[in-house]
Formats: C-alpha cells, sequence, structure tokens
C-alpha cells in the first residue's frame, strides 16, 4: 500500500506510516500507539510534509483497506431523520459519491464556497478533493442579515442550501456582488437556482484528487460572535486533517469499530473536527440525527436505540437531558459523553453521573485553534475544570505583560505561538491583518479568557475578559455565580452580567430561565431564596443583587449565551 507521504531531508529520507496500514496490520491498535511516530513532528524535530490531502492520505487508504475486508463492518457515515429515512455509507461508497460532489463543484467554477447544512458531508469530502475552493459552514438557524453579512464578508462566490434558506438568500443576494451561483439541494426547481441534486445525478464519478499543499486552506470558520461581529478565521489542511494523525486520542480516543454522535451544528469548529476530520482519520462511523430543533425526547430515543458509543455536545445539551426521568431509557452503548463550547455548570455533571452512571469530559477550545484543553479518558475528573492541555498546545495564564502566572494566579488563557507556530492553529484573520496581529501577546496567542490553571495542570474557566464584573472592588467571575443559581431545582438556565449601581459601580444581576417542572408562585420570594442560596454557595459578595426572570436567554447560532448582549442592554448600550 502507498504511503500516506515521503518526506525528505537534506540529511536523510524518511516515511510516515499510514494510520490505516497501521490498523490493519495491529488489528487492536488504538490512537495513543500511533502517537509515537509522530513525536519528531509534534517536537518539531522534523519538518511538515509539504503536501497533504485529507481525501487521498486518509478516506481513499481508509477505501483500500475495506475493499480489503479489513475493517469491521460498521459503515462510514450514518445518517437518520427519526421518520424512517436512513442513509449508510461505507469509505468506497463516500469516496464514489465525493467525486462526483467534486466534479459538481468544479464544473461550477466555484472558488469560494459558503455552505449550509444540507450535505455538509458529502460536499465537504467533495471539497477537499479540490484546491482554490474553501469551503465556508454555515448555521441553519441563519437569518437573512446573518447571510448577508456572512457572503459579503468572505465574497463567497456560490452557495448551497436548501428549501428553507433559499428564500432567505434570494432576499439578500441582490447585494452581494461576488455571489454568482446558488445551489440548491431540492427534489423540485427554483428560480435563479441550479439544482445540485439534478447535477449530481448525473455526474460522473471519474475525479482525480488534486496535489494540495499542506498549508492550503481548507475552510474559513465564522467566530461565534460572542463580542462584537464574527471574524473569519481560516483553516488549512495541516491545521484540520493532518493535526488529528497526532492529537485525536487526547479527546476522542476512537477507533475504526466506533460510532460517535455530535449534535453541534454545522458551523461550528467542533462539527468539523468530531463529525469529520478526527473520526474518520482512526476509520470511525460518524452517526447523524437531522434534527431540526434539539428535543429530549428525540435525543434519548436515538441514544436507546442506535449503538452510538461517544456523544458530543454542548452544555445546553446536558443541561436539557437531566431534567428528564433518565431511568426510563437504557443506553444502547454509550460510554464516552463530551461536552464543549462554553463551562458545564458541575451540579450537571454530577446529576448526569448520578442518573446515567456516566462521566462527562469538558473540552476547552476556539474556532482559531480547535480544542485547547480537554479532560482526556481515564484521567481524573475535577468538577468545573475543563482539563488539561490538548498537545502541541503550551497552554498558559499570563499577565497582561505576557508573563506566565504561577499556579493558582488569575490572568488570561494563552497558548504559546512562538518561536514554533503549533499545527493546529488557524492561518489567520482573513482581510484582518490588524486581529491576526492584535491575537499575539509576546510570544502567545490571547484567547480574551480569564482562567487560573492549579498545581495539578488543570485549568479553570472564570469568563471572557469583558464579562468580569467589578463591585466594590471584588472581581466577580459569572460562571460561578451561574453554576451556583443552577444548583438550584428552580433553575433550568441563568447567564450573570454586570449591572450600573451608583454605590458599587457595578454589581451581578442573574437573568433566568426557570424549570419546566418548576410551578411558578410567588417570584419576589424565589429571588430572595436564589440569592441566599448564593451566598451559601460561594462567597456572600457574589450573590446577584439584581435578578430578573426570563423565557430564554438571547444566544449565538451556536447556543453559546450572548451576555455581551444582556450587558449592554443592562448599560443602555443598545
Amino acid at each position: 500500500m502507498k504511503m500516506l507521504f515521503k518526506l525528505r531531508t537534506l540529511k536523510s529520507s524518511w516515511t510516515l506510516k499510514s494510520p490505516c496500514r497501521a490498523f490493519h496490520e495491529h488489528p487492536g491498535l488504538r490512537a495513543s500507539d500511533l502517537y509515537s511516530q509522530y513525536e519528531s513532528v509534534r517536537r518539531g524535530a522534523q519538518e511538515m510534509p509539504k503536501y497533504f490531502n485529507f481525501a487521498s492520505d486518509v478516506l481513499d487508504k481508509w477505501s483500500e483497506i475495506e475493499k480489503a475486508g479489513k475493517r469491521p463492518s460498521n459503515p462510514a457515515f450514518w445518517w437518520v431523520n427519526g421518520k424512517g429515512g436512513e442513509v449508510k455509507w461505507s469509505f468506497e461508497e463516500l469516496g464514489f459519491l465525493s467525486r462526483k460532489a467534486a466534479n459538481v463543484l468544479t464544473k461550477e467554477s466555484t472558488e469560494q464556497l459558503h455552505y449550509s447544512i444540507v450535505t455538509v458531508w458529502l460536499g465537504m469530502s467533495g471539497q477537499i478533493h479540490l484546491r482554490g475552493i474553501v469551503l465556508i459552514p454555515g448555521i441553519s438557524q441563519l437569518t437573512a442579515k446573518d447571510i448577508l453579512y456572512r457572503l459579503q464578508a468572505s465574497k463567497a462566490t456560490c452557495i448551497i442550501t436548501n428549501d428553507t434558506l433559499a428564500p432567505a438568500v434570494d432576499s439578500v443576494a441582490s447585494e452581494c456582488q461576488f455571489l454568482k451561483t446558488k445551489l440548491i439541494v431540492s427534489k423540485g426547481s427554483r428560480e435563479g437556482w441550479l439544482n445540485f441534486t439534478e447535477l449530481f445525478k448525473n455526474q460522473s464519478a471519474d475525479h482525480s484528487c488534486v496535489k494540495t499543499r499542506i498549508q492550503d486552506p481548507v475552510c474559513i470558520f465564522f467566530t461565534s460572535g460572542t463580542t462584537g461581529f464574527p471574524k473569519m478565521v481560516e483553516h488549512s489542511q495541516s491545521s484540520l486533517g493532518f493535526r488529528p494523525l497526532l492529537s485525536e486520542r487526547y479527546w476522542l480516543d476512537l477507533t475504526a469499530s466506533d460510532i460517535i454522535w455530535s449534535t453541534a451544528d454545522t458551523g461550528w469548529i467542533v462539527t468539523s473536527l468530531a463529525s469529520l476530520f478526527d473520526p474518520w482519520v482512526f476509520g470511525s462511523c460518524i452517526f447523524v440525527h437531522h434534527l431540526p430543533q434539539i428535543e429530549s425526547a428525540t435525543i434519548l430515543n436515538t441514544l436507546s436505540r442506535h449503538p452510538v458509543g461517544t456523544l458530543v455536545g454542548a452544555p445546553t445539551l446536558f443541561r436539557m437531558l437531566v431534567q428528564n426521568d433518565l431511568s426510563s431509557y437504557k443506553f444502547m452503548n454509550l460510554k464516552h459523553c463530551v461536552s464543549g463550547g462554553e463551562p458545564l455548570n458541575p451540579e450537571v455533571m454530577e446529576q448526569w453521573k448520578s442518573k446515567t452512571g456516566l462521566d462527562i469530559h469538558e473540552i476547552y477550545g476556539q474556532t482559531e485553534m480547535g480544542i485547547i484543553c480537554s479532560v482526556f479518558k481515564g484521567m481524573k475528573i475535577k468538577p468545573g475544570s475543563m482539563g488539561k492541555a490538548a498537545p502541541f498546545y503550551d497552554v498558559q495564564i499570563v499577565d497582561k505583560n505576557a508573563n506566565i502566572l504561577p499556579p493558582g494566579q488569575e490572568g488570561e488563557i494563552a497558548v504559546r505561538s512562538k518561536p514554533i507556530r503549533p499545527l493546529g492553529f488557524f492561518s489567520k484573520y482573513v482581510d484582518n491583518p490588524k486581529k491576526t496581529a492584535a491575537s499575539e501577546r509576546g510570544d502567545f496567542f490571547v484567547t480574551g479568557d480569564k482562567g487560573t490553571m492549579d498545581e495539578d495542570g488543570y485549568f479553570w474557566f472564570i469568563g471572557r475578559d469583558d464579562d468580569i464584573i467589578i463591585s466594590s472592588g471584588y472581581r466577580i467571575g459569572p460562571f460561578e455565580v451561574e453554576s451556583a443559581l443552577i444548583e438550584h431545582p428552580a433553575v433550568a438556565e441563568t447567564a450573570v452580567v454586570s449591572s450600573p449601581d451608583p454605590l458599587r459601580g457595578e454589581v451581578v444581576k442573574a437573568f433566568v430561565v426557570l424549570s419546566s417542572t418548576f410551578s411558578c408562585g410567588d417570584l419576589k420570594s424565589l429571588a430572595h431564596e436564589l440569592q441566599e442560596h448564593v451566598k451559601k454557595t460561594t462567597a456572600p459578595y457574589k450573590y446577584p443583587r439584581k435578578m430578573e426572570f426570563v423565557q430564554q436567554l438571547p444566544k449565538t447560532v451556536t447556543g453559546k449565551i450572548k451576555r455581551n448582549e444582556l450587558r449592554d442592554k443592562e448599560w443602555g448600550r443598545m
């Protein structure tokens, strides 16, 4: 079998073994056993390979192993819709279909592709074959305003979506001068649109994957926009496709027999990591349940009827699931649960553990770098901690001058970016060199998040730099107050922000969504009860002096709470 790639240096030539060959030569091999093979690259002792393409160097290799009968029988991709619809693709079928998709994209001369939820996996697999086409994953809940901003900012020349979002695209298309091609995934036709389904059906599968450089761009992700307008973050074949060859085991630790389900929407980078690149490096099956809306019963029933072994979701998912009577559900094969996107309250972790017997492993990351910290399998869980630094990353707590702070001292979470830029780093903020330069302080990339590190190397999230509340000289992180509030059975979800106060400068205000199981009574009395609860759970000065009960909290399209919006409202800035 052809090697993954061969690297020649001035002193010697050497070969990195294909992960697929390693698996079929050693059937019990796990990602941890592969790690030593790439240690020299990880340490920077050897140069990166010049060329790499995820489609040919990973997906096609798994197809070869599959055809040789040396991979478990589970599919590479498994999609259900809960209404009887089901799709299962092997790696061989995935390769055949993705080559057809690549031909569609090639013939439509797309240069930069804005993509919505429909056929993401097929379209992205096809796009990886190509050079010069950059994918911009979108969210299924994008509004016309969101689409307009993204099309104008990215200068995308092509958009692919479905019947649901096509009207929103049409309403703003006239304002998008670079948009040339609109592809719709639909059984019917729509004026001004090319039908991707029809083009795909009649397309040849004869396609040769291009030879891409390892630093060629693959994706542009828009950040969540929790503080200001979303930024465009560019990732390459290296940061998305090559990286998991070296770091997979540290947050997923999958094998070719495993099935993973991530409930994250498609515009979030964790979807690309957990629902495409990382699992397929090790031949795992990616499971997808088409969910127009996240519903507890649907999630729980799916876990009970399908052999999903790893579940990845935002904290909102687990907060929602623990409110159910889980004793009536028996999960078919669930063994590993992962939460990321924002901190998960320790109370929710404890409830999930008591009701299911399963731990929740936290991950912490950013669009710019993927997974920065995580609680790995087999690692001691410290509730409230986001774990230890991921491979390639030297994570530290630094002060405003980029000095490394000792354990226990609060500062900004930062990742060393000099003298060697880590493998998983983004390439740049597109069309924003000033922002790219400003993201570094000394030898570090600064995340904008406040945190601490303990003596054991575990990191603890405090809040976004601008989320910190300073009241009467005391610095208060909103997450600790939120975690205390959510321990109370009346609270389903909460967000804590600063609010102006003539005496203290600013005070803590909590916006509270009540649990559906809570019988609403005297809200004034409940507010007092919650305040007393926080006083007893945390330091008394941290309790919310103001409280407002709301039906829902404002969130980004990726499900993160928009505390900046609540804060701006409090301070009269909107």
